[in-house]
């Protein structure tokens, strides 16, 4: 645990804005009663033990922000496939073909949704007797030597009372960017990256491909809260691994209620189709860390296939949340009294005269004030240290959450002043100025080439050429020789390789 930046100043800023909402009284008992709609859950890496099963599927983090470069609009990212491995082939990492991948919208407060952005993706294969995911250097998304590839069609669902009004397709077989496989298949993998964000109708844009992994944080907590001792804390367990990302930029007016009322709840799910060919929620996300460390065993997959409207179900897990009595037993830091009210007013409502709608209903969502202007500097802690644009006012790619959560949820709110956290305070690429904002995939193949390899005009680059089907346009035999001269005893194995594949394509015996 170490000492933040927080100031003085910081600690006011939070008493006046949430401090007033808890004097104002805790959430009555007609409103816990009502507490309602889907409860999201973010920062969710294998968190329930359904969905740990299910990589494709699962839901990992949610983010909402004022776009910084675009304050008239709001980016949402929602991320999947936790702990992609990057060098993980030669299956590489796709998007399911049979989900739904949704981000939905409460524009009222009531925890029903009112819009549901639904994004379905197809795969595509080239060649499908190779097993490369790509047969030379790509250096666009329409190369041929890109040999799987993605694509995804966006649907903007709007709804009154869950029942569907309307279907608009805004986007039509867009392009997904590819898992970064390496240096030498993706020499500029940038230029793809940008080739995948879509522009849509009305200014907004849509982005969906591989990503690093935004979410900074030391996961070694699970190790009876980092072993009992602190000695382990410090290290990102992320670093280095990959998600799948959809990001999606949108103007305010299409997702507000009104200008008046400028709040909005949002959480991502996942419906995968069953064997009757029916689409059932598998996934669901809002605040950070909601189904990872609020939820016990016995609610996780619960959790995941319900909705906000449901969420008294849950109330009793943030009212007596078990992570501050485990910190008391461990640490003999005390634990705050309970019931949580604060936990609640805060996470279910909405911080009053920030992000909390006017005629709320308590659910777990990711509310965001869409009004508020996007900070010069943001703070890592975010409203904790005064800075208001910051979570839990949606959630930003450098916000710190899993300190800020960690010292509201230990009594920052109700009086227990302290500094906690797991000393992992910035991710370990540094994040966009525009949209997608999030940083490239880290590559697959990191190492420096082979001895006698200059990256150029090499043998991989006859790949694509000698995986060809039959009556294809490629080489020969005499011109794949001749072109590992020089290439050494790894270009001939590359060659040999080749060579094997070309000849099955071609029906001769070998």
């Amino acid at each position: 645990m170490t000492p933040n930046s927080r100031t003085g100043a910081g600690r006011r800023s939070l008493a006046t804005l949430i401090c007033g909402a808890l004097a104002a009284g805790g959430l009555a008992a007609a409103g816990v009663t009502a507490l309602e709609p889907e409860a999201a859950s973010a920062s969710s890496h294998r968190e329930a033990p359904l969905i740990s099963g299910s990589p494709q599927f699962d839901n990992t983090d949610l983010y909402a922000f004022v776009s910084p470069d675009k304050p008239d609009t709001t980016t949402i990212i929602a991320n999947w496939i936790p702990f992609e491995e990057p060098a993980g082939g030669p299956n590489f990492f796709t998007f399911a073909e049979d989900a739904q991948y949704d981000l939905r919208v409460d524009r009222d407060g009531d925890a029903q949704e009112d819009l549901i952005f639904r994004y379905t993706f197809r795969t595509h294969t080239k060649n499908d007797k190779t097993f490369l995911y790509n047969t030379g250097p790509v250096e666009s998304l329409d190369d041929p030597d890109l040999n799987i590839t993605q694509t995804y069609d966006l649907e903007l669902i709007k709804l009154r009372h869950l029942k569907a009004v309307s279907r608009t397709k805004v986007a039509d077989d867009a392009p997904v960017a590819p898992s970064n496989v390496g240096k030498a298949s993706m020499p500029d993998y940038d230029t793809l990256r940008k080739q995948a964000i879509h522009e849509l109708a009305g200014g907004g844009r849509t982005f969906a491909g591989q990503a690093d992994d935004p979410f900074f944080l030391d996961l070694r907590v699970f190790d009876l809260l980092y072993g009992g001792n602190l000695s382990e804390v410090g290290n990102d367990t992320l670093k280095g691994y990959n998600v799948n990302s959809i990001a999606l930029q949108v103007p305010h007016s299409l997702i507000t209620e009104s200008d008046e009322q400028p709040v909005v709840g949002i959480w991502s799910t996942t419906q995968r189709k069953n064997a009757q060919g029916d689409f059932a929620q598998v996934s669901r996300l809002g605040n950070p860390l909601v189904n990872e460390v609020v939820n016990p065993l016995k609610d996780k997959d619960t959790f995941n296939a319900s909705a906000p409207r449901d969420d008294a179900q849950f109330l009793e897990n943030v009212t007596n949340p078990e992570l501050p009595e485990l910190i008391e037993a461990i640490y003999k830091i005390p634990a705050p009294d309970e019931p949580r009210d604060d936990l609640v007013d805060v996470f279910l409502k909405g911080v009053e005269n920030l992000n909390r709608p006017p005629h709320v209903t308590p659910s777990e969502q990711l509310r965001l004030n869409t009004s508020v202007k996007p900070a010069a500097e943001p703070k890592r802690l975010g409203v904790l240290d005064g800075d208001t644009a910051g979570f839990p006012n949606g959630r930003r790619l450098t916000d710190d959450v899993i300190d800020a959560a960690l010292q509201v949820v230990e009594g920052e709110l109700v009086g227990a002043k302290n500094d906690l956290g797991d000393a992992v305070d910035a991710n370990d690429k540094e994040f966009g100025k525009a949209f997608p904002y999030l940083a490239n995939p880290t590559e697959g193949s990191r190492g420096p080439l082979a001895k006698g390899v200059d990256g150029g005009n090499d043998v991989r680059n006859q790949l694509g050429d000698a995986l060809r089907p039959a009556g294809a346009e490629g080489t020969d035999n005499t011109a794949l020789i001749a072109a590992s001269a020089g290439a050494g005893a790894g270009g001939l194995l590359l060659i040999g390789v080749a060579l094997l594949w070309w000849r099955r394509m071609r029906g001769r015996a070998y």
